[in-house]
């Protein structure tokens, strides 16, 4: 059997599948304030009934780390850089402790620079001294030669203060300075939160009688050993919306051009296909203003839920983008204590999409916000869902054209020149049932609500295997062979080539994989870039540059039923 969970914004959804057929499913109140209680929660509702010795693996997908950067929780980070010629680190500052050093290595790995040592101590002993306790340490081109980082983290470690350091080149091997920085400095500003509750799972999933396999979801729409995540935390960032799309494939035959809508209770998370696979961010996501190498589908998230808060104003009936409480069907006028406000749950009801909770609530509620404005509840219902599928076209309309401005990259493969025209939505989510005819008549296009839509989100985080990548570089002149994310430093021939270094890759990233114990249910590393160059000095080859990145790509162990 396989658990999955889905710690979502205003639900946590959990499932158990015994061979793809989904025996037990759950919905909680999610508690910001306590993810942990929500994760434990969802695993008591949904192992009633279950033997927790017959599951195999449980994979959760939690909002965690997004939380915490979204609303300004994380930790203070001392921030090391090692630049050199050719881009000013200081464009690139993040965070209060930001330090540039001197000293650089050039794109072969050839250090041009010593580290300044001096400088080195006095920024580490100032940071020290203001109670900085997690670190990241990144040089221009560390995945060439990873010397200066590693001279940086022993010096932190010297000083007996640091509790965590990330060193840029373990995060990825392509060579992109500012998105590095910006990389290495959110996976220390979340580490301790992360690392905290991931141990706190570990106790729970014990607590339940489970021996299962821990995986966490990425935003790439893959899953990372638990054990591998208290490292990079950050890979963990918008993982909810890869459960959404990842659901879908489990649930749906997609083989077109298509958008995915997962409406929730706070957000509405939109993914686009194109020939039926996955739309990802080319370079990396970005966290706020910053680019980072954190791989990642394509997706936009906009403030349209089912507990989203109405208002009305002059301007008209507006829709999110924030949530003031549940919305009155659930909790009736305040019951228990619970703070509770209009919402578009509301609005659904008193339309007749649907009936859910206290459809009585819902209308005096709504006649109360629409009297001062000469409103009816039924009017003021219509125009507020009007507004919310607007918003919700909208954004996916946009979010199409934002992919056609540029070439298309998907999970499988580069579609050069291609542009992307969905000829239907699929909709997932509580309120997704409510909203789906009325998507399908404002849009014009086919609207398909799978089975188990309500915990799609689950069931893909269930069914999501376990990927990881590698990216190898070679310099047969200097006779070095380096896989940065994996530690793997050797000496190579002059005579070594590209298939070689691809036979290397593959090599090393599955006993990689073997020492996580990670199932990955049959998928094998595969080649997706190898390139290699000529190195000429005059009329002679010195060597070659080689370049290879290999990946157990993002998918699913099998479909859903």
């Amino acid at each position: 059997m396989l658990l999955g969970i889905d710690v979502g914004g205003t639900h946590t959804d959990a499932v158990v599948l015994d061979k793809g057929r989904v025996v037990a499913e759950a919905k909680v109140p999610t508690d910001h304030d306590n993810l942990l209680l929500s994760v434990r929660a969802a695993l008591a509702a949904v192992l009633r009934g279950v033997d927790p010795g017959a599951v195999r693996r449980m994979n959760l997908s939690t909002t965690l780390s997004t939380n915490a950067i979204v609303e300004g929780k994380t930790e203070e980070v001392g921030v090391l850089v090692a630049g050199g010629p050719g881009i000013d680190p200081e464009n690139h500052r993040v965070g209060g402790h930001f330090h540039v050093l001197g000293g650089s290595v050039d794109h072969r790995g050839t250090e041009v620079a010593p580290l300044d040592e001096a400088g080195l101590a006095r920024a580490v002993a100032a940071m020290q001294a203001a109670g900085v306790r997690v670190f990241a340490a990144v040089g221009k081109f560390s995945t060439r030669n990873p010397a200066h980082e590693q001279a940086m983290a022993r010096t932190l470690a010297a000083g007996g203060g640091a509790d965590h350091v990330t060193l840029g080149h373990s995060l990825s091997g392509v060579l992109n300075f500012p998105r590095r920085i910006a990389t290495a400095y959110f996976n220390s500003a979340v580490w301790r939160l992360y690392n905290d509750f991931a141990w706190a799972v570990q106790e729970s999933v014990a607590d339940f009688g489970l021996r299962a396999e821990i995986n966490v979801l990425k935003a790439d729409g893959g899953t990372m050993p638990l054990e591998l995540s208290r490292a990079c935390p950050v890979q963990s960032i918008l993982s909810g919306p890869a459960a959404s799309v990842m659901g879908m494939i489990a649930l749906c035959d997609i083989r077109d051009d298509c958008v995915i809508l997962d409406v929730g209770g706070t957000t509405t998370d939109i993914a686009v296909f194109a020939d039926g696979s996955p739309v990802i961010e080319e370079h990396g996501m970005s966290v706020g203003s910053y680019p980072t190498l954190v791989g990642a589908l394509k997706v936009r998230s906009i403030g349209v839920g089912g507990d989203s808060a109405l208002r009305v104003g002059p301007a008209g009936i507006t829709v999110g983008p924030d949530r003031r409480g549940p919305a009155l069907a659930t909790c009736g006028q305040g019951a228990a204590g619970r703070p509770c406000a209009p919402a578009l749950t509301d609005a659904l009801n008193v339309t007749g999409a649907c009936a859910f909770g206290d459809v009585e609530a819902s209308r005096r509620g709504l006649e109360e916000l629409g009297a001062p404005w000469g409103l009816s509840a039924s009017e003021l219902a219509r125009r507020a869902v009007d507004a919310a599928v607007a918003a919700i076209l909208t954004a996916a309309r946009d979010l199409v054209d934002e992919i056609n401005d540029k070439p298309v990259y998907t999970i499988r493969e580069l579609l050069g020149g291609r542009q992307v025209r969905p000829v239907r939505h699929y909709v997932m989510g509580g309120p997704a049932q409510a909203l789906a005819p009325l998507l399908a008549r404002a849009s014009g296009l086919d609207v398909r609500l799978p089975a188990h839509h309500a915990v799609a989100n689950a069931i893909g985080a269930a069914l999501t295997r376990t990927t990881l990548d590698a990216e190898l570089f070679a310099d047969t002149h200097k006779g070095r062979m380096l896989i940065p994310a994996l530690g793997v430093d050797r000496a190579v021939p002059r005579t070594y080539t590209r298939e070689q270094a691809e036979a290397d890759a593959r090599q090393a990233l599955a006993a990689h994989i073997r020492t996580l114990g990670a199932d990955l249910d049959g998928a094998e590393p595969e080649i997706i870039e190898s390139g290699a160059f000529n190195m000429v000095e005059g009329s002679r080859t010195l060597g070659r540059t080689i370049r290879v990145k290999c990946q157990v790509r993002p998918g699913i162990t099998r479909r859903a039923r």
